[in-house]
């Protein structure tokens, strides 16, 4: 009894917390989103100074309002990651029910901002969200409950993926209602990516991609502006001053940042050559004013994320939590995968914001709160650990093992913590 005393002295209580929230693994998932979110926030306001002080007279009204929103966001990601990850389960059908809701009313008029022929925002006040981000969320917890409890059926063709494929097919539907491909297409890569790691055969998972890419074929077939973008693509001179203007002005302040850049501030494109400058094509004005070197370096921080993201999938203690981190993960790096991609011309312009740097307040609160949970999901993983070597440590110092009721005392404590 000696040896539980021990352990519920404040001295260990604050071991235990410190042990399960700033380990390694955890600073160094910490130090990758702290960086992107600090160098985002002043790439933010050297790429829309410009048209801040153009639109609104203030320089820094963009830089302003993505202030508020990280924050904010800041706010989610510590009360996501002091939250057992296993009450989201409780949060799953409303969350669910709230962000179709959301993603039904933008498309009314009156209710959801039109911008470009788009219908993907709703405003508050001076702040608007886009519901298709609190949509990526909703989906990842609710595809990894019903995944973990479907697990046995993912095998069935009739009994596992017809139902997989409806719910998806609800989720993306709803999405590129919105005319928002790029959405769609990341969100089938994270529900696809937990279907995969919950146990879904190879074979299931081809098929369903060769569906994914037919309705991908169709959706640009069914807008012009799509097929216009894809030739675009193909040949960006061919109409250089209109379809092709965003591509080159892209590759022009790549091209002109060199090894070093030209300077933090000193970018010429973001004179309203380049548009949409501090949304989704910020990744320009980084190889512009920092050169290879910093782009180089926000590619390296993106890697280092994804690789803690999915060392800690592999390590969670469940099925809901891996699925949980699997799909976080997935989200963000397939997100900064695409939108590089975009910016370098590797792929189709999209109009997806770079994860952490894009300007766009929903996105970088949402994302946040979701790295909180991927942060939760590892104090879970380590708090098993910290109980197993707690008995070995103590067994030592008082000269017995913790005998199994004692255990269950040690993990009530540190469920307590």
């Amino acid at each position: 009894m000696r040896a539980l005393a021990t352990l519920e002295t404040p001295a260990v209580r604050r071991r235990l917390t410190s042990t399960m929230l700033w380990r390694r693994g955890d600073r160094a998932l910490l130090l990758a989103v702290g960086t992107l979110s600090a160098f985002g926030l002043v790439m933010v306001f050297s790429a829309s100074e410009v048209q801040g002080w153009l639109w609104f007279h203030n320089a820094a009204y963009y830089f302003e309002r993505q202030l508020i929103w990280l924050a904010l966001g800041l706010v989610l990601l510590w009360t996501a990651a002091h939250i057992d990850y296993h009450r989201l389960r409780l949060l799953a059908w409303p969350l669910g029910i709230l962000a179709i809701a959301l993603m039904v009313i933008v498309l009314l008029p009156h209710f959801g901002v039109e911008v470009n022929g788009a219908r993907r925002w709703l405003k508050f006040g001076p702040l608007q969200m886009q519901p298709a981000e609190l949509a990526k969320v909703a989906a990842i917890i609710f595809m990894a409950l019903w995944l973990e409890r479907h697990r046995e059926r993912l095998g069935s063709l009739e009994d596992g993926v017809v139902p997989f494929l409806a719910l998806l097919g609800l989720v993306t539907l709803l999405v590129i209602l919105e005319r928002d491909l790029g959405t769609t297409m990341i969100l089938a890569a994270i529900l696809l990516a937990q279907f995969l790691v919950a146990g879904g055969r190879k074979r299931h998972v081809l098929l369903l991609a060769i569906i994914m890419l037919l309705c991908l074929y169709l959706f640009i077939r069914v807008e012009p502006y799509r097929l216009q973008r894809l030739m675009a693509f193909f040949n960006p001179w061919a109409d250089p001053l209109n379809t092709g203007f965003q591509a080159i002005q892209s590759v022009v302040a790549l091209g002109s940042g060199g090894i070093v850049g030209v300077g933090l501030g000193q970018s010429i494109q973001k004179y309203q050559w380049l548009p949409f400058a501090h949304t989704d094509f910020i990744f320009a004005i980084v190889g512009e004013e920092t050169g290879l070197i910093g782009t180089s370096a926000v590619l390296a921080l993106f890697g280092l994320f994804a690789y803690r993201g999915y060392r800690i999938a592999l390590k969670a203690p469940d099925a809901f939590g891996s699925l949980l981190a699997c799909g976080v993960t997935t989200w963000i790096a397939v997100q900064a995968l695409v939108n590089i991609a975009a910016v370098t011309v590797t792929l189709p312009t999209t109009g997806v914001p770079l994860p952490f740097i894009s300007y766009g307040g929903s996105s970088l609160a949402i994302a946040l709160g979701a790295v909180g949970i991927l942060l939760n999901v590892s104090t879970q993983s380590q708090k098993v650990g910290w109980i197993r070597h707690a008995s070995i440590d103590l067994g030592r110092r008082y000269g017995r093992t913790l005998v199994p009721g004692d255990r269950r005392r040690a993990g009530a404590l540190a469920e307590r913590t």
